[in-house]
């Protein structure tokens, strides 16, 4: 998974996709770009390069991976998210993958982390006490909001008690 940023007007900014209703796993869901490895991937930035070109049309040289975040498991689908960090130049338009992507949402990392909360959501029947962060009436929560909590936390611009 790549957790693509850009500075934009002297601020830093992320990029997510929002998930298709459609998916069988997460839909509707705000994630970062990634997926599965495949074979052919050389190691998982290779993945996380891969899964951020099939979805949004993000060259791969156009990013400079900065590191990796702390692993995230998700045990409602047995998936391990291994979250990597780059600084991308931003095209000029995003190529969206419809089958995987129904939208692309950008928002700068001081806004993300004005709008954090701890809140308690009932998702899939299932009640979770999960990390939080709103905009535009967009909700990150669950993997994702704790991959940006990580994010956030290591550059100093949120403290969670």
């Amino acid at each position: 998974m790549l957790a693509p940023l850009y500075e934009h007007g002297g601020e830093l900014h992320a990029v997510f996709t929002k998930r298709p209703q459609s998916l069988r796993r997460h839909a509707g869901q705000i994630s970062f770009p990634g997926g599965q490895a495949d074979s052919d991937d050389a190691d998982l930035v290779a993945t996380a390069l891969r899964e951020a070109e099939e979805e949004i049309g993000l060259q791969p040289s156009a990013v400079s991976v900065l590191g990796a975040l702390t692993p995230v498991s998700v045990p409602v689908s047995g998936f391990a998210i291994y979250p990597f960090v780059g600084l991308i130049q931003r095209p000029g338009q995003w190529r969206i993958a419809e089958s995987e992507v129904e939208a692309v949402l950008e928002r700068s990392l001081a806004e993300l982390a004005g709008s954090y909360k701890r809140e308690t959501l009932t998702r899939g029947g299932h009640t979770i006490e999960t990390d939080t962060f709103t905009f535009a009436g967009q909700v990150i929560w669950g993997a994702t909001a704790r991959i940006l909590t990580d994010l956030l936390t290591r550059m100093g611009l949120l403290e969670v008690a």
